[in-house]
Formats: C-alpha cells, structure tokens, sequence
C-alpha cells in the first residue's frame, strides 16, 4: 500500500499526488498493484474505506509534513499581525475602560474582562502564541497560549463576532491536535527525532476540509433569494474596483453578474476547483483574485491573506520541498528542508514492508517498520469524523439556540453567511420610564456603550437593558423599565420596526433555546415593492432623497423633521395613516395615492390604522446642503475665474483667501467668512483625497507600513507600560502621562481620513 496525501476534505489524494508519494513515505510496497479510476481521481481505493479498520489506516497514513509545516508558519505570522490589529492590542485602553460604566455583550453573563493592565497580558500571551506557532517553538504550549486567551476574547465580546474571527480559532484548535512543528520547527532542532518527521493524513484533511466548508457553506447560503436577485452587496459596484467590469457592463449588471453572481458561483465551486488537479491552476486564480479584492473592499483584518495561505493546502504536500530546492544553495541553512528523506512517525500507520524490495530509498538510514493500530491512531480518526460532521452541522444548528435567532438566524459568526444581509438604521429610540414617579425620559442611542451590534439582536437587547436598569439608579431613576424603538432595513427593503417598541425588554422574557417573543416579523410579503423602489428613486434629482417605511397595524411613528429638511412630504403606498402634526393638533387621513406636506422643525406622528402593514415614504430635500453647495459652486467658478486672470472686480476682504493656493492651511485659518473656509477645508481634503487614489505602488506601500508600524507600536508600547504597572506599580501621573503621550505618538502629519471628513461635511440629515 502506498502513502498518499490527501487532497481536499473527505477526498484523499488524486492521481499525481500518488505517484509523488513514493519519494515522500518512508515505507514502501511490497507489491504493486493496479491504480484504480477512482484512486486516480480521488487518491484512494474503494477497499480503503470498506471496513473501519481501513479507513483508520487511511487517516494515518503517513505524509509530508512540508505543506503542514509552511501554513502553520504562515497562520501563527498572520495571527501575531491580527493580535495587534482586529483583535485590538493597540487600542485596548479605549476597547475596556476600566472603572467606567460599560455595557458589555460576552457570550456568558458571568464573563467579565480583567482589569486593563491585566487585559494586556492576556493578549501578550496571545502574541507570544502565535510567535510561537509561527516559528513551531514549544508548539504544544504555544497554541494553548494562544487558543486559550483567543477564545475567551472572542467569547467576551459577541459584537466583534464574525465569520472569519470564528476561522481563525478553529484553526488554531486543529493546530493544537496536529503535528505542525515537524517541518521547518525549533522544536526540530530541539528534537532531532521529529525533525522532517511523518505527520497523518487526517492532518491535512481537517484543514482542508474546513476551508472547504468555508466556501462551500459559503456559496449554499448564497443561494438566498435576495443574493441571487442582487440586493445584498448591491453598493459594491459603485467601488472603483469593479471600474473594468463598468467599462463594458452597466453598474446594475455589475452587481448583480459579477458582485453577486461571481461571488455565488466562486464560493460553490472553489473548494471542489481545488480538489482537482486540472482545476486547481483556474480555482488559484480567481480564489486569489477574489480574495485580493476583498482586502481593498472590506475591513477584514488578516482574513483575505489567511485564505490566501490556506489555498496551497490543496496541493501535493511535498510543494514546499520542490519550491525551495530551486533557491540558491547558499540560503539552504535558513530555507525549510528540501531533502525528500523523511523520518518516521509513531503518530503515523505504516504498511508491511519487503526488505529485500528493489524499490528501497537508497540513503535511508532508519526505514520505517509495520506499524500497529493502536488507540490514538483510532482516536483521531474518530475524531476527524466526528468534527467534519459537526461543521458541517453547525451552520444549520438555529433550531436549537431560537433565541438568538432575529431576522436572521444565529449569532452572526459561524454560519458561514457571509455578505449575504447589509442593514440600515433609521431611527432608534430609547425610551425610559420611572418605576416609581412614572417620569418618562430618552436616552442617547448607544449609552454607556461602544457598540452598535446590539441594535439587530435579541440577546444583546436584553443584555443592553439589563445593564442600563442597574446604571440607571445611579442618575435617580428608580426600577426603571426600558424600551426600544429601532427602525431598520434589511437588504434594500422597507425601513421597519425590529422589536415590539411597546415591551420593557428589562421584565421581558428571554431564553436561548426559545424564539424571541417580542421580535417583529420581517414584512418578506413587501419585498417585491424594491423593484418600485428603485423606479421612484430613479425619477428624483440628486438634492432630493426618499426614505420608505412600513409599519404594522395599531403602532405609530413619532418623528421629528429637522430645519434643514424643507419641502418633506408623507406618501401614502399601501394601507390607510393618520398623520397628527403634533403642534397644529390636526389628524389628516391618508389612502394609498395621498401625500401631505409636514412642517420642518416640529414633531409629527403616523399612525397606522388599517388592517394590514402601511407603506409610505417620505420625500425631502436637504435645503441647507443645496444652498451650501450652490454657494461651493460659485466659489469654484470665482477661484478659477481669478486663476486664469479672467476675473476683473476686486474681491473683498473676505473672498481673498480664495487666491492662495489649495495647500495653504494659512489661508484657510484666516478665512473670515465660514463658507469661504469650509470650502477651503473641502478644496484641500479633495486634493488629498486625489492625491491619495492617485499615488504610486511604492507611495501606497510606504504609507501602509508606516501605518502599521505606529500602530503596532502604540500596542507594544502600552503593553509594557501595562507590566511595569503591575511589576512595580503605578509611577506619578505626570510621568505616565507623559509614557501614554509618547506612546500615542502618530505618523508626521497624520490626519482624519479625508473620505470621512468629507461625508461629514456634506452627510445628509437623519429624517
């Protein structure tokens, strides 16, 4: 019997992978025998998963540790990267403060972050787990450290949940289980005797196996109607990277061919595309440029390089070996091994041998000998199995934790449903009610709390107002009772309520095994009115915007009109309101077709008096935007005019900054007139924005490192102020301030991100 590896998932090998492993597998045949179509194909025989005592010997079948050895490099680099960035070392002093009342969301209530300075170890030991994953230096413990202080980060706080964070302790946990420091380790120069050594199959098949879910769970809940119809990422086309695809599509087909449709038919195909020899050149291709794209598209941290580092594990496991034995020879003391003699392993199952075989490696010191089954090699057999079953399972778990389903279902972060729900608030109202003199009183949105998860998920609800009904006392409000009021849309549909805006979430009932009783249905019967949608924005001009709504029967909207919306109106597209302008105290009954102006600056109230959910929209337009960019026109045309000599009248006093030039800050300072400055302060962020788009592969790269390196040098920087503080105390104040200082010391000229700066220049009122 030969040692193959495996090749994809369940699948264990293909065809060449076979023939290579003669030189990779320590024993050798005995007998030869006929290969197979099916062995050919898939990289093994029928007979090897006939009984259970085969299939065990296939799961250990010994095989080059190379491909193993290089990720486990490569995942312990990019999570060492990650620690300082997504999972918040540089900035841990904003993300716990301690002594602040803070609202917080772990996964268990009695989970509790340690005091800041300790926080800092916690995640110290978490870097230094991943170096040493990374350099396969006390392996063992090195993936304890980091998989232990991991996952009770990633269980202490269920608003930074998402999928790849879930990947990535998944995959320091099979790291933990395998033999990845037997290639290109310290520990093999610790220990001899698993340097280059064997490691089993069921190694690389649990990790390839688990990318393959990845895309392909991926792709199957791509398969929602409202990914296929393109309304998920339908803003993505407007990125500059789809540029070549506009050139030739326009953006509609954009979204919905390539953003939507490329998207679902990637993530189906590429972990069998993977698998195949013939494909896998094809699927390297456009996997990478997939997810090459999505590092530009998203903030997602180290994921799009992670993929990118599991995508080799699809090929021979020997890869590594070939590659760097064309380097020179005089980089062989650095460079991972190349030699194709491989040790063997008592992890692994070896195949009778016939020592008098001609096909004997010539130079093999220590062949390996038949080896026996024994309780570990079946340990992790079942072991495999039993874990490819439950991935598999776990995405499709929500008829067990019903409480934490919503709109969607499950905690976002292990379903693999990745994109396919983009939301937009509306309006959120927090609502407070004395439970003893009966005052009533609103909160800020967010209160005593950095996150904005909370507001599309029942349990983080029910945790938010737990905790504002034990702060609350403290500012004299008694046995207060909490509601809620969220308006949110869900993939380009009506803004509607979430919640049941009449129930105090504090006395509400609650249990993760449960559906949520006072969750709102999702109006999924209005979905086709987004094709209307989409005509009546069509037909507005670029100052006019529109806001759709739809409310349930009984339930009103109370709303304020800002100053600087003139000219909005309420229209009527289905069901029967009434609109009570609250100052005027009129009722105004509107049917479908009906609309009504409501004055700006005032409080009104909509009402829904039919049976069934009311639609209606409103229309506005942001006065005080239009004038201010009438007048940013005028300005520009005056600027140019007095650049190119043409302009005649003198200027007075406060248009002269209009002459200097767009950098000069001096100029922008001395303005007098707020206009005339602002728009200045706009030129000058639309230069850098330019500038910026416009700049170089080198300047981009410049720009990037210097990025990062101040910020992982905050979180070092931090890190040891942190132990000093708990090895000898807390220093003056004066002196701590002053460590801090330096420490959040940033680039030279470091600004703003000019493309926000801008969108709060000129962003639109909330109606």
């Amino acid at each position: 019997m030969e040692a193959r590896d495996a090749t994809a998932g369940a699948f264990v090998g293909t065809d060449k992978e076979k023939k290579s492993a003669k030189k990779d597998a320590a024993p050798k045949v005995g007998k030869p025998h006929t290969t197979s179509k099916m062995e050919e194909i898939f990289g093994f025989r029928k007979g090897d998963v006939s009984s259970w005592g085969n299939l065990v010997a296939l799961l250990n079948r010994p095989t080059d540790p190379a491909s193993l050895g290089i990720f486990r490099c490569m995942f312990g680099l990019l999570m060492a990267i990650d620690v300082t960035q997504e999972r918040g070392l540089s900035h841990l002093d904003y993300k716990y403060l301690d002594g602040a009342p803070v609202c917080r969301f772990p996964l268990f209530n009695f989970l509790e972050p340690l005091p800041l300075d300790w926080m800092y170890v916690v995640y110290l030991v978490m870097f230094l787990g991943a170096l040493g994953i990374m350099l396969g230096c006390f392996y063992r413990l090195s993936c304890l450290m980091f998989i232990s202080t991991y996952w009770y980060i990633f269980f202490l706080d269920k608003t930074a949940w998402n999928n790849h964070s879930y990947l990535y302790g998944l995959i320091g946990f099979q790291l933990a289980i395998m033999d990845g420091n037997r290639y290109w380790s310290l520990d093999g120069l610790r220990k001899p005797s698993i340097r280059n050594a064997h490691v089993p199959l069921w190694n690389y098949t649990l990790l390839r196996t688990q990318i393959f879910i990845v895309y392909f769970i991926a792709g199957v809940k791509k398969l929602d109607a409202d990914w296929v119809e393109g309304y998920s990422m339908s803003y993505l086309a407007h990125h500059w990277l789809f540029d070549p695809f506009k050139a030739i599509l326009p953006v509609e087909l954009v979204s919905l061919l390539v953003v939507h449709g490329g998207g679902l038919i990637l993530d189906l195909t590429a972990g069998y595309l993977l698998f195949f020899d013939a494909t896998r050149p094809v699927a390297f291709f456009f996997v990478s440029y997939f997810h090459c794209m999505n590092s530009q598209l998203f903030s997602i941290g180290m994921f799009s390089y992670t993929m990118l580092a599991t995508s080799p594990l699809f090929c021979y496991a020997n890869w590594p070996r070939k590659f760097f034995s064309r380097f020179p020879s005089l980089l062989s003391g650095v460079l991972p091994f190349t030699t194709e003699e491989i040790q063997p392993s008592t992890s692994c199952l070896y195949p009778e041998t016939d020592s008098n075989s001609s096909n004997e490696r010539p130079g093999t010191q220590n062949p390996a000998k038949a080896s026996k089954m024994r309780f570990k090699h079946k340990l992790g057999a079942v072991f495999t199995i039993l874990y490819v079953a439950e991935q598999f399972f776990m995405p499709y778990s929500h008829f067990i934790t019903q409480g934490y389903n919503n709109w969607t279902n499950g905690l976002y972060g292990y379903s693999w449903d990745m994109m396919v729900h983009s939301r937009s608030h509306q309006h959120v109202k927090i609502t407070y009610k004395d439970g003893k003199t009966g005052e009533i009183g609103y909160l800020n949105p967010g209160v005593f709390t950095q996150s904005r998860r909370w507001k599309d998920h029942g349990d983080m609800l029910k945790q938010y107002a737990t905790c504002l009904s034990g702060l609350l006392p403290r500012y004299n409000i008694s046995h207060p009772e909490i509601y809620f009021d969220i308006w949110v849309s869900i993939n380009e549909r009506f803004q509607q309520r979430i919640f049941d805006p009449r129930v105090d979430i504090v006395k509400a009932e609650w249990s993760p095994f449960k559906p949520n009783p006072w969750l709102m249905p999702l109006l999924v019967d209005l979905s086709p009115w987004r094709t209307k949608f989409q005509e009546i924005e069509g037909s507005l001009d670029n100052q006019t915007e529109i806001v759709f709504i739809a409310d349930f029967p009984g339930l009103h909207l109370e709303n304020f009109v800002s100053e600087d919306l003139g000219n909005t109106s309420i229209h009527v597209l289905q069901g029967q309101v009434n609109v009570e302008i609250v100052e005027e105290k009129k009722n105004h009954t509107l049917q479908p077709g009906d609309q009504i102006k409501v004055p700006a600056g005032a409080y009104h109230k909509v009402y829904t008096v039919s049976e069934s959910p009311s639609c209606y929209m409103y229309v506005y337009v942001n006065t005080t935007e239009a004038v201010l960019l009438q007048n940013f026109t005028k300005l520009q045309e005056l600027q140019e005019r007095i650049r190119n000599g043409t302009e005649t009248e003198p200027l007075p006093p406060e248009l002269q900054p209009l002459m200097a030039a767009d950098d000069d800050r001096e100029a922008e300072v001395n303005a007098t007139d707020p206009v005339v400055q602002l728009f200045l302060k706009r030129q000058r962020r639309m230069k850098e924005v330019k500038k910026r788009r416009e700049a170089g592969v080198l300047e981009r790269l410049d720009r990037f490192a210097v990025k990062k390196y101040y910020t992982i040098r905050r979180g070092f920087l931090m890190t040891a102020i942190a132990i000093r503080n708990l090895a000898v105390g807390l220093p003056p104040l004066e002196q701590l301030r002053s460590e801090v200082a330096f420490a959040n010391m940033k680039e030279p000229e470091a600004e703003a991100e000019p493309d926000e700066t801008l969108k709060r220049e000129v962003g639109h009122a909330e109606l």
